[in-house]
């Protein structure tokens, strides 16, 4: 959500920002819609501060026994009474009218994130490791797990349908490996702490994170009303919602492992084989709330604890910075980590660490009070995923497979895996 009063001192810088992600000419409708709920908010005023003095002047008639001027204050205040409810009504649907509007306007991009229209624009950062050499021809992931007898998407759609798995013996293990693995690296060596949220939440959630109204249609919701989360940032994120937090608590890190469900609206046809999108998958998120001075440096941090997960389990990844056209819509900055598949031939995100800013803290009324001057400000928020559990997994199998269709498990793993290092068919 932004700041309707800045926009109104810049708009042409907000609409500048705002050209860099597609959108044109917001900041005079929104001044517009800002100066319809100003006058309104003014016209209710004056008729609130009569209503009271005209209320106290009648007082003051009955005492001089003024009749005549008493009753015709009377009228007035009976008359105030009955036009200010109509006008409260009209400021509040002037208010809606307003937060409706912003609530659509994505978050401005930081001055370095490189402008473009897609994917095909991103910039890589740095990479990892090297592309590994196999004396025969790498298979996907889903052939390997099919081939194992450990993945099956035959029975999954018959439960539930497309864009489902059921996982099996080694592969179940080795998914709820990998995200033991990760949370343990997350809470004993980087600082955060784990947190089990509920996977359902009230509307009011995902508004906070930036989710709705924009990606209604990629979201679960129940008969109830209660909201599938996405991924954790949700219900990690509106943690602070309405707190003032002091600085000295600051910065907070948080991590859960949890599933995630997304309905995949646009990806008709895409991945339609395989795990890569998938309705209901597994995630380690990374949260972290700070203060606006500190976020950019805590947005680097978050990308090394995500990129550490993949470095100890050895895999050849790349780092790049998501430009304009590719952001998601709470970003003011996104680095997606994208690891290489061999049985694909191609790199795939397996997470995406974004910067905030206080976009999603004036959605969730988030903030902290200054250790200086005790002035309250809203907290900057940041997200990332530590990492995609079920790419994780994908990753390990097409990069670590032996000729024979067996999984190497990665030395990492083996701890969590009771003393299995090859998964193959019994």
């Amino acid at each position: 959500m932004h700041d309707i009063r800045w926009i109104r001192e810049n708009p042409d810088a907000f609409d500048r920002a705002l050209a860099r992600r597609g959108l044109q000419g917001e900041a005079k409708r929104l001044a517009g819609l800002d100066e319809r709920r100003r006058a309104v908010i003014q016209k209710l005023e004056v008729a609130q501060a009569r209503r009271n003095a005209a209320s106290k002047e009648v007082g003051e008639a009955k005492k001089k026994k003024d009749e005549a001027t008493a009753q015709k204050l009377m009228a007035e205040v009976n008359q105030l009474k009955e036009s200010i409810p109509a006008m409260e009504a009209e400021e509040k649907a002037a208010s809606a009218e307003l937060d409706a509007a912003l609530a659509q306007i994505p978050n401005l991009p930081l001055a370095e994130v490189p402008d473009g229209k897609d994917a095909n624009d991103n910039v890589e950062h740095h990479h990892f490791g090297a592309k590994r050499n196999y004396s025969f021809t790498p298979k996907q992931h889903f052939d390997l797990g099919e081939a194992l007898g450990m993945m099956d998407f035959e029975a999954a759609a018959k439960l539930s349908g497309a864009r489902f798995v059921v996982l099996k013996k080694g592969l179940a293990r080795l998914e709820r490996a990998i995200g033991q693995f990760m949370l343990d690296l997350h809470t004993n060596e980087h600082g955060y702490v784990e947190i089990s949220p509920p996977l359902l939440v009230h509307e009011i959630a995902p508004y906070g994170t930036g989710n709705l109204p924009k990606a209604a249609d990629d979201m679960f919701c129940t008969r109830e009303g209660l909201w599938l989360i996405p991924t954790a940032e949700v219900p990690l994120t509106n943690l602070v919602r309405e707190q003032i937090l002091d600085e000295d608590t600051l910065p907070l890190r948080m991590t859960a492992c949890t599933p995630c469900f997304r309905a995949e609206a646009g990806a008709a046809g895409k991945d339609t084989r395989g795990m890569i999108r998938q309705h209901q998958f597994t995630k380690v998120e990374l949260v972290s709330i700070t203060t606006p001075e500190k976020s950019k440096d805590e947005h680097e941090r978050m990308l090394s604890c995500a990129e550490e997960i993949l470095r100890r389990l050895d895999l050849h990844y790349r780092v790049v910075t998501l430009c304009t056209g590719d952001m998601g819509f709470a970003s003011q900055k996104t680095y997606d980590i994208e690891v290489w598949l061999p049985g694909q031939g191609m790199y795939r995100e397996i997470s995406s660490c974004s910067v905030c800013g206080d976009f999603q803290a004036r959605r969730m009324q988030a903030r902290y009070r200054t250790k200086e001057g005790r002035a309250v400000r809203h907290v900057h928020t940041l997200n990332g995923s530590g990492v995609a559990v079920g790419r994780a997994m994908i990753a390990v199998m097409e990069n670590y497979q032996q000729e024979n269709g067996s999984i190497a498990v990665p030395a990492a793993l083996q701890p969590y895996m009771g003393g299995m290092t090859v998964i193959e068919k019994a």
